[in-house]
């Protein structure tokens, strides 16, 4: 069952060494009967692929730190701070998750235009922080703190710690593997998103990955799938290998929440 899954990655990998004419060559083959680097030097070469590599990682980086703290302070304050309208505010918040995002991009250009943001990263940092990422990561958060023992706040508020510290001393420490998995949810998420890049983005220098893996086509037009497949690999290569070390933390956060199929 692995075998479709595996194999277009597998071949990817293969093809990013070989040269153009042997990609399309029938019948086709998996392993590269002329290994060459040429595809990864050029597309250093084309693009400032270092840079667009940077801008993913920070973007990534910062968004889901700010959406880990963000969805772990309102999935605490859903799940223990009773208020009148919580659940009507909460369902108000899990409407997030139903409004596409190709529906509010019009209205959130025309805000950071005016704002003089277009061509900057803020945009993206904002709206993926803010996002839907954020909504699901509330939810995910809100259900682990709710399988907490009670006793345990009762104890600490005997203590004299306060909901700020009893969240970050000891809710927190305790949410490990829901923050892990609200983490890894993240980071794929922003690593591949292309859309929000596509809008707010003109400078070749600013663009992330997906955008710039995009841009490698020669002077008619036309794709130079060696370079785009070893650019692509790069790109994917380091995901694969993170969400593979850490996916038992990632289910182990999911089914704590409730979310296992």
């Amino acid at each position: 069952m692995a075998v479709p899954f595996i194999l277009p990655t597998l071949w990817m990998i293969t093809s990013s060494f070989k040269p153009i004419s042997d990609i399309f060559a029938f019948p086709p083959t998996l392993w590269p009967a002329n290994p060459t680097l040429d595809g990864y030097t050029k597309a250093f070469e084309l693009q400032p692929f270092v840079r667009q590599y940077f801008n993913s990682l920070y973007i990534a980086f910062f968004v889901t730190v700010g959406t880990m703290f963000i969805s772990s302070l309102a999935g605490y304050a859903f799940a223990r701070i009773r208020f009148r309208g919580q659940n009507l505010l909460f369902l108000v918040v899990l409407i997030g998750l139903l409004i596409p995002s190709e529906v509010t991009i019009v209205p959130l250009f025309q805000i950071f235009n005016e704002l003089g943001l277009i061509n900057t990263h803020w945009p993206i940092l904002l709206v993926s922080t803010f996002g839907a990422p954020s909504v699901l990561a509330t939810f995910i958060m809100r259900q682990f703190f709710i399988s907490l023992p009670v006793e345990l706040e009762e104890a600490a508020r005997l203590d004299g710690l306060g909901r700020f510290a009893i969240w970050w001393r000891i809710a927190m420490p305790l949410a490990t593997s829901a923050l892990a998995a609200v983490a890894i949810f993240t980071f794929l998420h922003i690593w591949n998103l292309y859309l929000e890049p596509t809008v707010y983005l003109q400078s070749p220098e600013l663009f992330t990955l997906p955008q710039a893996l995009t841009r490698y086509t020669d002077a008619y037009g036309g794709q130079l799938w060696n370079v785009q497949l070893a650019a692509a690999t790069m790109t994917a290569l380091p995901v694969l290998v993170v969400f593979v070390m850490a996916q038992k933390q990632f289910v182990e956060g999911l089914a704590q929440t409730g979310l296992k199929g």
